[in-house]
């Protein structure tokens, strides 16, 4: 189902099952988060029907579950910011945000400045700058300040993050990122849920 007739289902499971609190229902699923969107009680079968454990969500994940899936979104840099951060990468104040710049300028500027080497290697088709390429492709060569300033923001939090996990539990996987989401998947280990809010916090 699309998102849309999906959450309408959800809704209309959880008013026959929740609010009216005169029902049952059974429901299977594949799906972990729409079982966690709509059940109180949870089993998991294997095997063809046999349980290998019930109870609420959390007590399923705190007994069986060996990792933690972190998403993580880049707060949005305000035009002040952006504007540092252009003049720490060699641009000066006096280029606009909204000017457009040489693609290969600005690599080179962010070479210079010692932006990590990997993350200009992205900008490319189906990299993470994927978005710049394909502005520059449209756009002679050239693409706007603000556009590549901001990329640049979000991938430097985006490393810091990487760290700042890797530090706490050793190893991690970068599931998937898009723009200026992320979304690791790290080993629980003797971390708790609260202690990792703590440290994303922080």
């Amino acid at each position: 189902m699309d998102p849309e007739a999906r959450r309408f289902m959800w809704s209309v499971v959880e008013k026959i099952s929740q609010k009216r609190k005169k029902s049952a229902v059974i429901l299977t699923t594949h799906s972990m988060e729409e079982a966690e969107a709509l059940s109180t009680k949870m089993g998991i079968m294997v095997s063809g029907g046999i349980f290998r454990c019930f109870g609420s969500s959390q007590h399923i994940k705190n007994k069986y579950g060996t990792g933690y899936e972190i998403e993580v979104k880049i707060k949005k840099p305000t035009q002040e910011q952006l504007e540092q951060l252009a003049e720490t990468y060699g641009f000066s104040r006096q280029e606009q945000l909204n000017d457009m710049v040489p693609l290969d300028q600005a690599k080179n500027n962010l070479a210079t400045n010692n932006f990590p080497d990997i993350l200009i290697e992205q900008i490319k088709k189906n990299g993470l700058g994927n978005d710049l390429a394909l502005e520059a492709e449209e756009n002679k060569g050239s693409l706007r300040s603000i556009n590549l300033m901001t990329w640049v923001w979000v991938q430097l939090f985006g490393v810091k993050v990487l760290e700042s996990l890797c530090k706490s539990f050793g190893q991690l996987d970068l599931l998937e990122q898009y723009s200026d989401y992320f979304k690791f998947r790290v080993d629980r280990g003797d971390k708790t849920i609260g202690s990792v809010f703590g440290m994303i916090e922080d």
